[in-house]
């Protein structure tokens, strides 16, 4: 995939880095209520980054009781009302020896020891083990994958040290330690693609939105039909509890219905949203393919989460989600997490967002603009 997805990559490894941020609670269901008739006890390795707090929440919500697991390191004060067990996956996991608890969510593990050490000290006080992947274990991007498609692998499975060329491979390598541990009864394993929405600090959707608030002209890549696949957070915690509560075992990946969503329809929205006027200047696929390989600045790229639909990345926002949706993954209108993703924004201190961690400054943007219309006059 290239340096789109090095920037995957790198974002989905330090995910669970950043505060949650807003809370945005849904009213319980009928459904909801009706599939959460035993409350559970949860333990949750991790729980304190972007994603674990938006399913600490919703399990919460739910009138499920939880427990942490984490090195008390990232935002230890986030639920000082839960019982936190202190320690690192990486060493001794004891203090996890002669507990029971229903159901575990893993949304920590990228390396494979770590993995196997943990599904194997907690397999038989569990009913439930649920681990966060990622689309990342696809071995091609040059196809339309599912949950069968072949995956990574690497040449020294020794080897923990996780980079942009080792991701992937790792956790799909993790997927298989999970499962020489767990019996296929007990395991369940979502693969999502970009997650977005309030407390992500990658800033790798965050950027489309906050840079069209802004209006004027605005570089954009490729062309408005070029799709695009994410997942909310929210969507994303509701479905992993949701298989808690119904005992939903098996591989699913959680993105949004392929050819539903694409770059045109990102702008659309966000303008609506952020009621601003933008002056689209959309540039080909090789003109943002070149400019985005000769930039060295970005920590996850200037055209976050976009992809290219020629070459080896063809493929990427083509991932089928139909096994997760016909399981019962929701997934909300984009433009509502445009809309609470910008409240959240606003909300941060200026430090902060002065300057993105992805997409374009300012002199680049024109800069690129400038380059583009000399080409084309």
């Amino acid at each position: 995939m290239g340096n789109n997805r090095r920037e995957f990559i790198k974002g989905s490894l330090l995910g669970g880095a950043a505060m949650a941020g807003s809370g945005l609670l849904q009213s319980v269901t009928a459904a909801e209520q009706k599939s959460a008739q035993k409350a559970l006890d949860i333990l949750i390795l991790g729980g304190t980054g972007f994603i674990g707090p938006h399913m600490v929440r919703e399990a919460l919500r739910r009138g499920h009781s939880v427990t942490l697991f984490n090195r008390g390191r990232t935002n230890n004060a986030l639920f000082p009302d839960l019982e936190t067990i202190k320690g690192d996956r990486g060493g001794d996991l004891s203090v996890l020896e002669g507990r029971k608890w229903d159901a575990v969510i893993d949304n920590s593990g990228y390396v494979p020891r770590h993995v196997q050490n943990s599904a194997a000290t907690l397999a038989p006080n569990v009913s439930q083990y649920l681990y966060i992947s990622t689309i990342s274990v696809y071995d091609s991007w040059k196809i339309a994958n599912d949950e069968d498609s072949q995956m990574a692998t690497i040449d020294d499975e020794t080897i923990e040290e996780v980079t942009g060329e080792t991701y992937g491979p790792l956790k799909a390598l993790c997927e298989k330690r999970a499962q020489a541990e767990l019996s296929a009864d007990k395991l369940t394993i979502l693969r999502p693609t970009y997650i977005c929405g309030p407390g992500d600090h990658t800033d790798r959707f965050s950027y489309w939105p906050v840079r069209a608030s802004k209006g004027g002209e605005m570089l954009l890549p490729g062309g408005p039909d070029y799709p695009m696949q994410i997942i909310d957070v929210r969507d994303l915690a509701n479905f992993t509890i949701d298989c808690l509560d119904q005992k939903i075992t098996g591989t699913y990946n959680t993105v949004t219905p392929v050819d539903s969503y694409s770059m045109g329809q990102l702008l659309a929205d966000s303008e609506a949203v952020s009621a601003a006027s933008v002056e689209p200047v959309w540039v080909d696929e090789a003109f943002a393919t070149e400019a985005a390989e000769n930039s060295q600045s970005q920590n996850w790229g200037m055209f976050p989460i976009w992809h290219g639909i020629n070459g080896d990345e063809a493929k990427t926002s083509s991932v089928s989600g139909e096994k997760a949706v016909a399981a019962g993954l929701h997934n909300r209108p984009v433009r509502e997490t445009i809309r609470d993703l910008l409240q959240w924004w606003a909300t941060l201190p200026e430090e902060r967002t002065a300057t993105m961690k992805a997409g374009m400054s300012a002199a680049q943007e024109a800069e690129l603009i400038a380059a583009w219309k000399a080409r084309e006059a």
